[in-house]
């Protein structure tokens, strides 16, 4: 539960709110990991609150309505501590739907190959420019910048693996998948070898 314990680690500077909490979420990574829905918030610290990580207190306004703080307990820190230090380790494996486009378009035939090849090429190198600009605006952010650098290094090791795939990828494009036989000229049949005929 990585988002929960996120909180936990917001938690860890002190006291806060829910408002301020997804403002401080969204400034530290959320150039990376996107927005986060504020009922989906309230759902992590009531979570967070029946586990005993976080304890949950109300305070009066007196010219607005009354806030909720939340505050992180001895349980939490553990908890935080515990998950910060372990590695992380994949779990859902190598799943990516390029893959799939991949098989798809080499199914299809060389040319198709490589016009998904041309086309995820430029889509990378045109990230890979809004990365770099949107790291030189997050250079004073440490997590931040070192977030945007891993993007980068993911988003170079994918322009890397489609640099490739044309030619690696040719000897499936040129075969048909389901028979695992070459493919057959466009309205030819098959030709036909019996023994004895």
């Amino acid at each position: 539960m990585p988002l929960h314990h996120a909180v936990l680690a917001l938690l860890s500077d002190g006291p806060s709110h829910g408002y301020e909490l997804k403002g401080r979420f969204e400034e530290a990574i959320g150039p990376q990991w996107g927005g986060l829905n504020i009922g989906h918030l309230y759902q992590i610290l009531d979570r967070l609150v029946r586990d005993g990580y976080v304890t949950r207190s109300h305070v009066t306004q007196s010219d607005r309505p009354d806030k909720t703080r939340y505050t992180l307990t001895p349980q939490g820190r553990d908890e935080l501590r515990d998950w910060a230090t372990a590695a992380w380790v994949r779990t859902g494996g190598f799943r990516d739907e390029l893959f799939l486009k991949l098989f798809g378009a080499a199914s299809l035939g060389p040319e198709t190959l490589g016009a998904l090849v041309r086309a995820q090429r430029q889509t990378y190198l045109s990230e890979l420019a809004g990365l770099t600009r949107l790291r030189r605006v997050h250079a004073g952010d440490p997590l931040v910048a070192l977030l945007i650098d891993a993007a980068i290094a993911h988003t170079k090791a994918d322009l890397e693996l489609v640099d490739t795939a044309t030619h690696r990828l040719a000897p499936l494009a040129g075969r048909d998948i389901r028979a695992g036989t070459p493919a057959q000229e466009e309205g030819r049949e098959p030709e036909r070898h019996e023994r004895g005929a």
